[in-house]
């Protein structure tokens, strides 16, 4: 299959301008979200297309991206035939990257997909997410966009956390952030941060130049618990259509 990048024809839109001031000069900031699916999946068969709450699981973080106005454009670089289909007809303005063949094996590092993509679409700043995230809010998503502009530099990154404030302990029942002789109230213990893969914010350069999405000095931007569920188990899938469905009944 030859490699190609899917521009719609339609695709007119008024660049929406990220402002961020550096020396007393305003410097305009293009960003691009980066959203990979593959049309295999390992654990859940469809995963990226199955229906939740009426529609393709993806559509539902696409919405989300559409509802930020800090993001210029969206691009989806998948190796589904089916999602492509359905992007031409329900997303025509989203980017279609087909994901060249030497990218679709499972054990390929998704910092070198990122690397392909970025390459093919150029921009200021990156924004990565996933289409198994489908309550991460526009309101999360553009907060973490504009933190950042805020706070950059010294940051050169960002990736998003689910706050635990929870005793946990290591395989070797040692204690990681509690003294098992302190008896504190779980509130009172000092916060560690789990990694949530919802927001990933970084620039090509970085990305080539570290190999990873993740730069020397990251910021990171705390997401609630509700929004970080991630899809990768069946019984994740089940979870988030039965919460999906109380949020609606709300």
């Amino acid at each position: 299959m030859a490699i190609r990048v899917v521009w719609s024809q339609s695709f007119i839109r008024i660049r929406k301008q990220n402002k961020v001031e550096h020396g007393g000069q305003v410097a305009d900031r293009k960003v691009v979200a980066l959203v990979p699916m593959r049309h295999h999946s390992q654990r859940v068969p469809g995963k990226n297309y199955r229906p939740l709450a009426g529609k393709p699981l993806f559509h539902h973080i696409l919405d989300s991206l559409k509802s930020c106005p800090e993001v210029d454009r969206i691009v989806v670089d998948t190796d589904s035939d089916v999602i492509l289909a359905d992007l031409e007809k329900n997303y025509p303005e989203v980017i279609r990257i087909e994901r060249p063949p030497h990218l679709r094996e499972d054990a390929i590092p998704m910092n070198e997909i990122l690397l392909y993509d970025s390459s093919q679409v150029p921009a200021d700043l990156y924004l990565q997410t996933h289409s198994t995230n489908p309550f991460l809010k526009p309101s999360t998503i553009s907060k973490a966009i504009n933190d950042f502009l805020d706070n950059s530099p010294p940051y050169d990154s960002l990736f998003s956390v689910t706050r635990l404030q929870t005793r946990l302990w290591d395989e070797n029942t040692n204690p990681i952030n509690h003294d098992p002789d302190v008896l504190l109230q779980t509130q009172d213990l000092p916060p560690v941060f789990e990694e949530n893969s919802c927001i990933y914010l970084f620039t090509r350069e970085n990305l080539k130049r570290r190999g990873n999405r993740i730069g020397d000095h990251p910021m990171m931007a705390e997401t609630p618990v509700e929004e970080a569920l991630d899809i990768d188990e069946e019984s994740d899938f089940l979870f988030a259509e039965v919460l999906m469905k109380t949020l609606k009944e709300r």
